[in-house]
């Protein structure tokens, strides 16, 4: 079993534990992993690059434990659909290689329509 077998494991335990797979449905799941991002978002709102960049430890542990909440939505969310997650990240890398290769998007910030 891999780590991230592991971790759906664990994920759909304490779900299951708590009788909370009637509200994990496709849209809650979605709407979860926005509201997770957002909360994620305010540790560097109104913050200048620099200030982003440096993070306390007392801060980062607030940061993981968002992180954290996106990806177990996240996780959840393929395993509710089939998604394979990893398959997934594999072919959206793949797409990505082909829309932005190195020779275009080197140092580049624009998208592959404007590359």
């Amino acid at each position: 079993m891999t780590e991230l077998e592991e971790i759906r494991h664990l994920i759909r335990d304490f779900r299951d534990a708590r009788a909370w797979g009637q509200f994990h449905n496709p849209k809650n799941l979605a709407c979860s992993i926005s509201i997770e991002a957002n909360e994620l978002l305010e540790h560097f709102q109104w913050k200048t690059l620099e200030e982003s960049l440096v993070v306390t430890d007392d801060k980062k542990i607030q940061i993981a434990h968002e992180v954290a909440d996106v990806a177990i939505y996240l996780i959840e969310l393929a395993d509710n659909l089939g998604i394979d997650l990893v398959s997934a990240i594999r072919e959206k890398l793949a797409q990505n290689a082909a829309k932005y290769p190195v020779s275009r998007a080197k140092g580049s910030a624009a998208k592959y329509t404007e590359l």
